[in-house]
């Protein structure tokens, strides 16, 4: 299992900033980090975030072929 850290999710194309992270984590609409230690810094699961990320390119195709 890889876990990353923020700048491991922005290289993966995910710019966003921690606030708004923190919201989507508690809309559940984006992974849930985890945390080690209270001195580590917040770490996700990659292979959640690559089916995080394979979800939004399948709602981008859905909204492309329901135009078509």
């Amino acid at each position: 299992m890889q876990l990353l850290d923020r700048d491991a999710l922005k290289a993966k194309g995910v710019p966003y900033s921690k606030v708004h992270l923190w919201r989507l984590v508690k809309t559940g609409t984006f992974p849930r980090p985890v945390k080690l230690s209270s001195a580590a810094p917040l770490l996700w699961v990659e292979s959640e975030i690559d089916a995080w990320l394979e979800s939004q390119v399948a709602k981008r195709d859905q909204v492309t072929e329901a135009a078509a």
